[in-house]
């Protein structure tokens, strides 16, 4: 079970990693590679917001299945669930962008 002090904690490593990039796009790319599972948050008015980037298939098959499997995760701050969407739809591979 994820909890959302964690994820915040997560988002603010990750925004501090891209900060100091020379090459943000390149450093969130690498972030977004590196995880099994990358949790877009946000704020909304009920608190903070999740979406899915990348590993929703993991997570799926973790909430079917009742197994405690073993996955990396992180978390990337973003303004609003638009952003999130857009994130997700950037970085997919490239079959599936195609595809949209």
């Amino acid at each position: 079970m994820l909890d959302f002090h964690e994820l915040r904690e997560l988002a603010a490593d990750v925004r501090i990693f891209v900060d100091v990039a020379e090459d943000k796009a390149e450093a969130l790319r690498a972030v977004i590679a590196a995880y099994d599972v990358v949790l877009a948050i946000f704020p909304t008015r009920e608190g903070m917001g999740l979406h899915v980037i990348k590993g929703k298939e993991i997570l799926d098959r973790i909430a079917t299945s009742r197994t405690t499997a073993m996955y990396s995760h992180t978390a990337i701050a973003v303004p609003d669930l638009e952003h999130a969407e857009v994130l997700k739809q950037l970085t997919a591979p490239a079959e599936q962008r195609i595809a949209a």
